[in-house]
């Protein structure tokens, strides 16, 4: 394995585009076209399903058993439940996130033919008004509205500028780099993700280092709401990694630099040969990395077994402090995820028995066994690599 260097002016020039794109789930054609021309770009032919998840192909010197590295291109976002009286709209939320952090956003709402921004504000929103009460409302949805920057005086004259219920409500990201390295945005989760995934496709295509086996970039778009990666794969893929967040908080083994592999998240364990494999490749290549385990989190690996299929996955994350909120992440974590995909896509199969989804015990794994003893000497079974 040949380690390559990592453009950092590209996922930096990346991330602010794909960041500026608004891509909540269910509102995704706009990025699926940014990142298909960027592959075009790379020469790394793709196709599409019917609603827009992204498969490209890198060749290598064999077909099978091929690989996946996946990212999904959606975000949080909202739509509108409901035009008031007070010409204000109400909101419900698209995928997973707290209303208090909706709570100041600026916004954009896309009609069916236009859109319109505004900002989203607590029912009580002004001090000089409610007093105390604005400290004291429940943070909730039902507590939300969205002031609207078009002049209307009545409910009609909001139906009139073609707003409707169930138009997209995408929220701005305000993205800003620091000299010190850490990057503050919403929509980081999975944007940086997919940042680091083409900054590896340009990497390997810029070097020219033959793969040993074919490499699928995934893109997917509905990741948020739970179903992202459960259309894109077919059976000649037999392993996946996942790019998607870590998590910074109490109680976790995240690091806000260097990458992270996950262990295990809500939905259960990721599998155990290709997870140890990510490790040994950070080990060999000193790549800054922690392991951990996340108990309110599930990722495209999820949807992707859930959907029936039958193939190892494992989870790479870039850094992230306050997920799905205000986030924050550090550019060299971004570069090392990049740099370990690099390698990961350039290392040898260990498992050839997985080009078949079906066959003999001959070939099959081991992990690690207890110990057990033979001839009076202590005998602990290798660990094999996918």
């Amino acid at each position: 394995m040949k380690e390559i260097r990592i453009d950092r002016e590209y996922i930096l020039d990346m991330l602010f585009k794909l960041l500026n794109i608004p891509s909540p789930s269910g509102y995704t054609d706009q990025i699926v076209h940014f990142v298909g021309h960027e592959l075009e770009r790379l020469q790394v032919p793709f196709e599409l399903t019917r609603i827009g998840a992204m498969r490209g192909t890198i060749k290598g010197k064999v077909h099978s058993p091929d690989r996946a590295v996946v990212a999904h291109l959606d975000t949080l976002g909202a739509m509108v439940r409901a035009i008031k009286d007070n010409t204000r709209l109400g909101i419900s939320p698209i995928g997973s996130w707290s209303p208090r952090f909706a709570e100041g956003a600026r916004v954009t709402i896309f009609t069916d033919t236009r859109s319109y921004r505004g900002t989203i504000l607590p029912l009580k929103a002004s001090g000089h008004a409610y007093g105390d009460e604005i400290d004291t409302q429940p943070v909730s949805w039902e507590n939300l509205e969205i002031r609207i920057d078009a002049i209307c005086d009545s409910k009609q004259e909001v139906c009139n500028l073609g707003i409707n219920v169930g138009d997209f409500v995408a929220i701005d990201p305000m993205p800003e780099w620091s000299p010190s390295g850490y990057i503050n945005s919403r929509h980081l989760d999975n944007k940086a993700g997919v940042a680091a995934l083409l900054a590896a496709i340009k990497a390997i295509g810029e070097t020219g280092v033959e793969l040993p086996v074919d490499c699928h970039p995934l893109f997917t778009i509905h990741e948020e709401i739970g179903y992202g990666a459960s259309s894109i794969l077919f059976k000649d893929i037999s392993s996946m990694v996942v790019i998607d967040n870590s998590i910074i908080a109490p109680g976790q083994n995240s690091s806000e630099r260097g990458v992270t592999i996950g262990m295990k998240d809500s939905v259960g364990p990721f599998d155990y040969h290709l997870t140890r494999k990510l490790i040994k490749i950070c080990k060999e290549h000193d790549i800054v990395h922690h392991r951990d385990t996340f108990k309110y989190y599930r990722c495209d690996a999820a949807s992707a077994v859930e959907a029936g299929n039958d193939i190892r996955t494992a989870l790479v994350c870039f850094e992230l402090d306050a997920s799905h909120g205000y986030e924050r992440t550090h550019i060299e974590s971004i570069e090392a995820v990049a740099k370990l995909i690099t390698l990961y896509m350039q290392s040898p199969v260990g498992i050839h028995r997985d080009a078949q989804p079906l066959g003999s015990l001959e070939g099959f794994p081991r992990q690690v066994e207890k110990p057990f003893r033979k001839e009076g000497n202590l005998v602990q079974m290798p660990e094999e690599e996918t």
